[in-house]
């Protein structure tokens, strides 16, 4: 078996020379897009089979700092994640960026699943100023919202206590619901002015979302877990003692088509879970 032998006379393992090469795309002497060495020319800088080229080229790639390994040509360095897509972030921080990148398309496709519209309202701000500045200027807006029926006992808010027949929890999570929904619809509405055909719908879940899930125009997923905790809040009927979710402070987790089979398949099946639950277990919902 030959030895893996630089041209200095060290021996460079795999892993050694995806070592190297990282160090230079981190050190910028390769840039996002430029092409590599070819395979032949690698092997010949090391002093290595052609073999040993080609599992440093698969290791850099895993690392997804690489594109195109095996088509014909070098491959290139691979663009930098966006900034913020990599890591979770709380809802308020990750979910306007996101929205506001979605809205920038012609035909905008947003779908919800959650408890309220809370988190959507302030997140769609951006977005909707840059429409109405002239920044942005989609054709075609569909918005479609599932929400948790206002008949069903919900999992979460409920009282520490225990259930009654008039619970005060439900009734402030349904006014909210409501409300917000409201407020939703007007400020979609309200592009319509600028001539974009802006279609809003909501159903009625029969269960509560233990997730919540944003869908943006087929390419991308945003997941966060509702996480129940223990709360006081006073009211004009009195202090209500309760298990809770703060969805805005819920992390947001990306998934989005273009980085890899992984997520691709993640958001084709989220994707085909909310049209099956539109489609079928869920009715129509009107906001009182």
């Amino acid at each position: 078996m030959a030895e893996n032998v630089a041209v200095n006379g060290s021996r460079r393992s795999p892993q050694e020379i995806a070592d190297v090469l990282r160090q230079r795309i981190r050190a910028g002497d390769l840039k996002a897009g430029d092409r590599l060495p070819t395979q032949a020319e690698l092997a010949d800088e090391f002093g290595v089979e052609r073999g040993a080229v080609r599992q440093a080229l698969r290791e850099l790639q895993l690392d997804g700092l690489l594109t195109n390994v095996s088509k014909g040509s070098p491959p290139r360095i691979a663009e930098p994640p966006a900034p913020g897509h990599d890591e979770p972030q709380p809802t308020m921080v990750g979910l306007a960026p996101r929205l506001t990148e979605a809205f920038s398309a012609p035909h905008v496709r947003i779908d919800a699943a959650c408890l309220t519209a809370e988190s959507l309202i302030p997140a769609l701000g951006e977005p909707l100023r840059l429409i109405h500045a002239g920044v942005i200027h989609p054709q075609k807006i569909d918005v479609r919202i599932l929400l948790p029926s206002r008949r069903i006992n919900l999992a979460f808010p409920v009282p520490v206590e225990g259930r009654g027949d008039d619970d005060p929890v439900h009734q402030r999570w349904l006014a909210m619901r409501n409300a917000q929904g409201h407020v939703l619809r007007h400020n979609l509405q309200t592009l319509r002015s600028h001539g974009i055909d802006v279609d809003i719908t909501f159903r009625a879940l029969p269960f509560t979302p233990p997730v919540k899930l944003y869908l943006l125009n087929g390419t991308e997923a945003l997941m966060a877990y509702y996480m129940v905790e223990r709360r006081a809040e006073n009211t004009d009927t009195g202090p209500l003692d309760m298990y809770d979710v703060l969805g805005t402070e819920s992390l947001l987790f990306s998934f989005e088509s273009s980085a890899g089979p992984r997520d691709g398949a993640f958001v084709e099946e989220s994707q085909k879970w909310f049209n099956a639950l539109w489609e079928t277990i869920t009715t129509d919902l009107t906001l009182s």
